[in-house]
This record gives structure tokens, sequence and C-alpha cells, in this order.
């Protein structure tokens, strides 16, 4: 029996595209950073929604086309005289004493030219993932399921990472607009024309979005004492600190070793004591909160499968992540099962539920 539609949780896909960025941002493989985004791109296909939200995807990927075509332009500016394959040779423009160590135009190598295209993939590819996450994630619903803690600082995060896709439909609607208007979509007129109703569309969610908060006691401090939330900013505030050091410190093996695990493990049981603390003092309910089911539990692991296996590529195959611009880049097998990891929701989620056609107004 097939399962009836349903949204998956909002955090579940979120966990999902980290991983996925996660394993992009380990390796400038071609050939792994193409499959990613395609591995992204056909979850978003089969699982996103009619939500307006959902609509911005194709955005992302022009965005993304954008960057890897502005780092390639980046190393032609600033060649930086990387390998000996010239392409193309350009007069090279001389710069004062205080730019040393920087190189304007000059000849152009495959070796730069490569060496710009798989860094510019690679950033890209993150930036697609977290594109995926916005389109297959409610907003709203993950608001919901923040905890009572992180509800103020979630509802900004929340709101910042809805502008684009609030910005992609009203661009839509104004473009649709202006076609059933005819009028002309090209020149001053017509770039004047899409900007004005767009920014004034934003600007009046804005202003809505501020009066609903302000309706339902956003940034109300309750009963709380200023010696309680003095309490809950040092624990906060220090369990971050203490993570950032543990991170960094396990992130580089050159850093004593005391500052890696053990605070890390500090800097996490303080934030916990003061996601603890903090959520005591927050009154806040919630209707009908999302379900963690097995789909939940297949989606996310997915996303955190892509990581570790990708980890373990770089452990056991380095120049297969990170390929020399000179040689071809490879593939190996394990790699690949990193990638298509991705993929795994596709059998283990529900079709979602669609919310119909968009009624004009």
């Amino acid at each position: 029996m097939a399962a009836l539609p349903r949204d998956v949780h909002p955090a579940a896909w979120w966990v999902w595209a980290l991983g996925l960025a996660t394993a992009a941002s380990r390796t400038t493989n071609p050939w792994l950073l193409s499959l990613l985004t395609l591995v992204a791109s056909l979850m978003v296909v089969a699982r996103r929604t009619d939500a307006p939200w959902a609509l911005s995807f194709r955005w992302y990927l022009w965005f993304g086309l954008l960057i890897v075509v502005l780092r390639v332009l980046f190393r032609v500016l600033f060649g930086g005289g990387l390998g000996t394959t010239v392409l193309l040779h350009l007069p090279a423009v001389g710069l004062p004493s205080w730019a040393a160590g920087i190189s304007l135009l000059g000849p152009v190598t495959r070796e730069s030219l490569l060496a710009g295209l798989y860094d510019g993939m690679r950033l890209a590819t993150i930036l697609i993932c977290v594109g995926a996450a916005n389109a297959l994630a409610n907003p709203r619903r993950l608001l919901a399921a923040l905890p009572a803690a992180l509800y103020e600082v979630g509802t900004a995060v929340v709101v910042a990472l809805a502008v684009f896709p609030q910005l992609a439909e009203s661009v839509e609607r104004v473009r649709r607009a202006r076609r059933l208007r005819a009028e002309p979509a090209k020149g001053v007129h017509g770039v004047r024309s899409l900007l004005v109703p767009v920014l004034e569309d934003a600007l009046e969610r804005s202003l809505s979005l501020a009066a609903s908060m302000d309706v339902r006691g956003y940034g109300r401090s309750g009963s709380s004492t200023p010696q309680e939330r003095r309490l809950t900013g040092t624990l906060l505030v220090g369990g971050l600190l203490g993570m950032c050091v543990g991170i960094y410190a396990f992130l580089d093996t050159t850093a004593p070793r005391v500052l890696a695990t053990p605070m890390l493990v500090a800097g996490t049981l303080l934030a916990g004591a003061g996601f603890l603390v903090a959520g005591r003092r927050v009154q806040r309910t919630t209707y009908r909160p999302d379900p963690w089911r097995l789909p939940e539990v297949v989606t996310a692991g997915s996303g955190v499968a892509v990581a570790v296996l990708m980890t373990l590529v770089a452990s056991r195959s380095p120049e297969v992540l990170v390929p020399d611009v000179a040689l071809p880049p490879q593939l190996s097998v394990l790699s690949l099962l990193a990638a298509l990891a991705g993929l795994l929701p596709l059998a283990g989620t529900p079709r979602p539920l669609l919310q119909g056609p968009e009624v004009a107004t």
C-alpha cells in the first residue's frame, strides 16, 4: 500500500542538504560536483510542492552558473601564473610595489582556468544544495519545529532564509502580470517596470511580517529576571565559543589536541545547558507539530551518509576528491556511492502535499 502524501519534516530536508553541501565542500572533482548538483536537482523536482518558496530553485541554478563564470573570469584577470600550458597571451599590466604578488592579466593557462572552474563549481554546488533545502522545506513549519530556546533567533534566521524565495515569487508574479498586459520586457522601461513592483512587494511583505510578529508578542522578555537572562547569555555564548574552538582544533591537525575534543564536548554541554535554561522561560505552543517518522530518518540519514562517505573517500583516496589540474579527474566506486546516497529519499519519502493552483489576484 502506497504511503499517503504528506510533507516531510523541514529539519530533515535541511540535514540532508547540509550533508550534501558538506560533501561538496570537501572536493573539487568536477564529476562529483556535477553529480551532487544533479542529485539535489532531481530531489527538488521529485519532492517539491507548488508552494511559493518551492519555485525559487531555478534561480539558485542561475546564480550557481554566474558564480562559475565569475570565478573563471577572475582567474583570467588575476592569472597567478599557474601551469605551463598557455592558451591565450594577454598583455600583463604592471602594479605598484604595495600590490606585490598580484598579477593582472598576463598569459592564460589551461591549469589556471581549470582551477577557477573547479573552485567555482564547488561554491556553486554548495549554493545549490542550500537552494534545494529552501525549495523543499517549509520555512513556517521549520520555525514551528525549532526548540523554544531558539524561537526568537530562529525567527530571524527563517525570515532571512525566506527572503530570496519571496523575491523569486514576486519576480514571477510581476513578470506574469506584465505578459498579460503586453508590456515590453526589454529596455529601461522593462527593467523599471519589473524592479519597482518587486521592491514594493518586498517592502509590503516586510511590514506585514513585522506587524504579525508584533501582534504575536515577538521579542517579549516574559517573566524572566535580568539575572536569568545574563545566565542564559553567558551559557550560550560560552558554549558557542567552546564549540568554535573545538571544531577549529579538530580540523587543524597542528593545534594542541587538548583544544579539540575536550573543548568541543565542554562547549556542547554549556550550549545545551543554556538551551535548557532559556527554554524554561519561553512559553510557546505548537499547533499540529510535524511528525518525525521513518521518512524523516531516511532523509536525514541520507545526508549524513553522503558526508561520512565523502570523508572516508578523503582519507583513502584524496586524489579523487582534489584532483591535480594537470591530470584528468578520476572517480572511485566509493565516491560514486557517496554522491548517489543522496537519492535515498526518493524511495523512502512519500509524495508531497500539493496546495492546488495559485489563484491570481
